[in-house]
């Protein structure tokens, strides 16, 4: 049956996902097509085709366990010089996005699996591009704000084009999404 290519993420919805997406392919990032802009619970993983019905059990399972959660982004930050990466910083939802990909990665699970760098909540805005584009990206964005009702997060597969397609969404168990605060709590996210 082969394998594929697939990765968990969060997608950050219109308008702010297509915004950001040609933002990036205006830095130089040629890859940025074909990357939906997103928050990442589990990195660019291959897995036997065959393995896929098993992951999206694991993933419902996740997804019954959580609960909608605000998100924000504010600003920029960078992983430079240690990786070639600027992105949006989330200021808020950050701590239920680690709770969730730690879920995705569970060591008794599907997909389970150790990362390169520690985990931390993001959204790429330029990745492996010139310096001075870089920079720019930091720059253009660093007053940039966004938020939304996290409900949920998907499953894509990459395509032999290099493109990135959605196979799946999984909602959260509950449909209640706490109100906006300065921090989100990991009682927000897990189940009571």
């Amino acid at each position: 049956m082969g394998t594929v290519t697939i990765g968990v993420s969060i997608a950050v919805p219109e308008p702010h996902g297509s915004r950001l997406q040609q933002l990036r392919t205006g830095f130089g990032d040629a890859a940025a097509h074909g990357i939906p802009t997103h928050v990442t619970l589990l990195p660019p993983t291959e897995v036997d085709a065959g393995d896929l019905p098993a992951i999206e059990t694991h993933l419902s399972e996740v997804a019954a366990t959580g609960r909608p959660f605000p998100m924000r982004l504010s600003g920029t930050g960078t992983f430079r010089p240690l990786s070639p990466v600027v992105f949006v910083r989330i200021v808020e939802g950050a701590e239920a996005c680690t709770w969730l990909q730690k879920q995705v990665r569970d060591a008794s699970g599907p997909v389970a699996r150790e990362l390169q760098f520690p985990y931390h909540p993001h959204v790429t805005v330029a990745h492996g591009i010139e310096e001075a584009a870089m920079d720019r990206a930091f720059e253009e964005l660093a007053d940039y704000e966004a938020r939304w009702p996290c409900t949920g997060f998907a499953l894509y597969e990459q395509g032999a084009d290099g493109v990135w397609r959605k196979l799946r969404e999984f909602p959260f168990g509950s449909l209640v999404v706490p109100p906006q605060s300065g921090r989100a709590d990991l009682g927000s996210v897990t189940a009571h």
